[in-house]
Order: structure tokens, then sequence, then C-alpha cells
């Protein structure tokens, strides 16, 4: 390494996993040009790495908020690419981070030239998922298990199930964040248990899917079935799910709909319009429709044109294949790799805000 080429990371190299950090070299020759390089494994073993050449300005200095990549990874500015822009090596990886106590690691580097060239500094960014005073419990009820979060002070108390679907606590009461097959069970959740206030469902579906819904012993609702002879092959070796459901549109299937109209409480449809695994801007107006025809108003709706169907946390390598549990192998989610990240930043910050809005914060309660 040089001693001369310093890579800090701004405000610091320690930081919450939803916060950016800003990338700065200096010590470079003027308009030297430079590859940039991330690298970080999941819990499961997998890499994931990135890479972006840059070239620096004339006092010898790379600011990743102002410049742009020229070429790798990603092109153009992009403060935080090296982070959502890191691929598996191995095809049909999604990044798992499962362990909230450890942090989610990313190493950093700078090289001479374009390629494998020699190392001039580097840096290691620590991602907490978890935030100071937070305490963590496991929490078993009958068939449900599950983990605790509770902060310090005037914020949500957040109980999450396999990491698809948290059920929230603010002083005004519960509501629940939920995606994809679990979209649809918070959304019969809200219809059928007394009690819930806020309900944000993103790329889910209007129906019941997967499997029957059952309420303690009793049936309420039938599954919506799907045909696996619809799935679109690709040459990737992953499928294209987005059509296999059964429409919901036909009188056959109108038992599997979901009665959001008996909701109390208020909804939050959120749709990304290049979902790949299910038809989620059809089936959110399938379900604003649904709540007009009843008169009512209790609800709002966003979209967002380059997403696909794992919106997560910003700044979380973006996923466009892995593996799918229900059809039995890989399949692509969608999402375009510059709108994507995009629309995961500003996902993330419409949930705070709408929860904190519908259900309030009151450290008192």
């Amino acid at each position: 390494m040089s001693s001369q080429v310093r890579m800090r990371l701004l405000p610091s190299a320690r930081c919450l996993f939803d916060e950016p950090v800003q990338l700065k070299v200096s010590g470079l020759r003027s308009r030297q040009v430079v590859t940039m390089r991330a690298r970080s494994a999941d819990e499961r073993g997998v890499v994931f790495s990135s890479s972006a050449t840059y070239r620096a300005d004339g006092r010898g200095e790379i600011d990743l908020d102002r410049d742009p990549s020229l070429s790798g990874s990603y092109v153009g500015v992009e403060p935080m690419g090296l982070l959502w822009s890191m691929r598996p090596d191995i095809l049909h990886k999604r990044f798992h981070k499962d362990k909230t106590i450890t942090p989610h690691v990313v190493k950093l580097s700078v090289h001479e030239g374009e390629g494998e060239g020699r190392m001039l500094a580097e840096a290691t960014n620590e991602r907490l998922v978890m935030g100071e005073g937070v305490s963590r419990v496991s929490v078993k009820e009958g068939n449900f298990e599950g983990v605790l979060f509770t902060p310090p002070g005037k914020k949500f108390s957040s109980l999450c199930f396999d990491h698809i679907y948290s059920l929230l606590v603010g002083s005004k009461g519960v509501g629940i964040l939920s995606r994809s097959k679990a979209s649809d069970i918070a959304l019969s959740i809200a219809a059928f248990v007394p009690g819930v206030e806020a309900t944000m469902w993103i790329n889910g579906c209007s129906a019941n899917m997967v499997t029957p819904l059952y309420y303690k012993n009793k049936q309420l609702l039938p599954v919506l079935l799907y045909d696996k002879k619809k799935v679109v092959h690709t040459s990737s070796g992953a499928g294209i799910i987005k059509y296999v459901l059964n429409s919901t549109l036909t009188e056959e299937n109108k038992a599997t709909l979901i009665p959001i109209e008996q909701a109390k409480g208020h909804f939050l449809f959120v749709a990304a319009e290049n979902d790949l695994n299910l038809d989620a801007k059809a089936y959110m107006e399938q379900l604003v429709e649904r709540l007009k025809r009843h008169g009512k108003e209790n609800f709002e709706c966003v979209s967002y044109p380059g997403a696909g169907h794992y919106l997560e946390p910003p700044y979380i390598p973006f996923c466009p294949s892995s593996f799918h549990g229900v059809v039995c192998m890989p399949v692509l989610w969608g999402g375009d790799p510059r709108g994507h990240p995009a629309a995961e930043v500003l996902v993330w910050k419409k949930i705070q805000d709408y929860f904190r809005t519908r259900l309030s914060c009151d450290a008192a309660q």
C-alpha cells in the first residue's frame, strides 16, 4: 500500500445499516485513474463483491458523493454504489444477514489503474443492525416464533417473524409491515383481527395464496392456486413467475379474495412496477378498487417504476435472482440496477414516516 494514499469513510466507518457513508480518497496523483473495490461475505459464506473505475481530480482526490464511476459494476454518480452493486460469486444467491448482533462488514479498497492493480489504501465499513440500547428477546407462543426488539425512548417495539413481516407497537396500537406472501397474511390479520391500526403491504397479492388460511382451527379463506407450467424459463437458469398464479378475477377464485373492507385500520400499498415475482401493481389496483367500491378511504398507495420484488432496507446488495422456496427453483425478482436501490431508499423512509404518523410513539406508554 502507498503511505500517501488515504481512504476515509465519513462521518464514521461504523454506522447503522440504513445510513449512507461518504467515501473519500486523497493522496493520489492529479487525474490518476484507480479502481475502487468492495467485498463482503454473508452469513452463509457467499462472497459478494463490486468494483468501479474513478479518475481523481486535479488535487488527487476522489469523492463518491461528487465523482462519477467511469466503468465497472455501475456508472455515474452513485455515492453508495459500491455497496448495493455487490454481486455474489455464485449465481442466484441472495445476501443473507440474519444475525442482528453482528454488523454487516464491508471491506473497501482502492487500486492502481483499471483492474487488478496494486492496492493503495483500504478501509472497513461496519454496518450495525441494532442501534445502541436496543434489547433483543426471542419469543415463542404456540406455533409462532419471533424476535422482539425494544428500543429506548420514543420509538417502536418490533416483533419480527421469519424476516418477512413485523408487528410494530406504538402508543396508538399495532401496525404490520409485510412483503410478498406475508402481505396477504397481513391483510387477513387486519380484516379478521381487531386492534390493527396500520398495515403496510409491499409487493403482495389481493388474495390468499400458497396455503389455505386458518384462524382458531377454522378455515377463513381457501387458497389461490398457481400453475407451474406458466413459468417462463430464461437462459440464466432462473424463471419468471409473475403470472403463474391463477386469476383473482374469475368467479371460481372469488372466495380467495381477502375482505379488507372489514378492516378498521389504515392501509399503505407499495408496488414495484418491475416485479417479476408477482404482478404487484395489478394486485394493488384491485385492492384499491375493492376499498373504493365499499366506500372506504382508509388507504394510500405508491408505486416505483424501476423497482423489483425484493425491496429491502437500503444499501444491501441488490438481488436480481435467487432460489424460490414455493416453486423450488431460482427465479428473477425484477428491478433495474439503479432504479431498484433508489426505490429502497425511498421505501425505507416511507415505512418509518408511515408508522410514526399512524401509530405514534409515546415513551410513557
